[in-house]
């Protein structure tokens, strides 16, 4: 499945009010792993930014002023975007300024140019109901490497909540583990350990752990549509 983590960063908080994108970021995951076909933009947003925004990412309009506007990066947006899987953090808050840019292109929405639209923050949410779910807070709480991070930018964005999304559907390893060829070296002595009298303790879970589990489950249902494993031997599915 080919997913793409996207973020930008506005002018403002109102698409609606006349706020626009001035910096999208995508990080491409395929199959669940990081490929580096990444895509970003600046953009010239053909207006100011309001003064708590530019505190937030502190891109000027002078900064911005050559670069190109959204017209001109529209179709190579949606050529990378086509068909696949969105992941963003608060998502109504970027799918609503994309289809506010595409509207004005005479575009159709994102809806029917993607396959589907994940939020993390509504995921983190459901996981840690109570909590602080920032990007910032997921990857405190999951031990994502943020110190590089000043301010808000869309790629930088984008590169942390790919991790935070891995780490949050439980699937970490394929982003960091790249298995080759299973060939063994010439000269290696492989030694055989007899094993057999060996017993090994078998740890009950505990009731807080069984809860924790039953969590983690009901989280990767939810994420499949109700096509796990588990769901289609309850429902008898073949």
């Amino acid at each position: 499945m080919r997913q793409i983590i996207l973020d930008t960063e506005t002018t403002g908080l109102s698409a609606a009010g006349g706020d626009r994108i001035l910096e999208i970021g995508c990080v491409e995951l395929l199959h669940r792993k990081l490929t580096g076909n990444n895509l970003h933009f600046y953009i010239n947003p053909e207006r100011d930014s309001h003064e708590d925004a530019l505190r937030v990412h502190g891109i000027t309009t002078e900064f911005l002023r050559d670069k190109p506007k959204f017209a001109a990066i529209a179709d190579e947006l949606l050529a990378y975007l086509q068909g696949a899987e969105l992941v963003i953090h608060n998502a109504p808050f970027d799918v609503g300024f994309l289809n506010k840019e595409f509207e004005r292109l005479g575009q159709p929405p994102l809806k029917s140019l993607v396959a589907n639209v994940v939020d993390t923050l509504v995921m983190a949410k459901e996981m840690y109901p109570g909590k602080r779910n920032s990007l910032d807070a997921l990857c405190d709480r999951l031990e994502v490497d943020r110190s590089v991070r000043d301010k808000h930018g869309a790629l930088l964005d984008a590169e942390l909540l790919a991790k935070v999304y891995i780490n949050l559907t439980r699937g970490q390893d394929a982003l960091l583990i790249d298995v080759g060829d299973d060939e063994t070296e010439v000269g290696t002595e492989i030694t055989f350990v007899d094993l057999s009298g060996i017993v090994l303790p078998v740890l009950q879970a505990s009731e807080e752990e069984i809860v924790s589990h039953q969590d983690v489950l009901k989280q990767m249902d939810k994420s499949s549509g109700g096509k796990t494993v588990w769901r289609n031997l309850e429902n008898n599915v073949v």
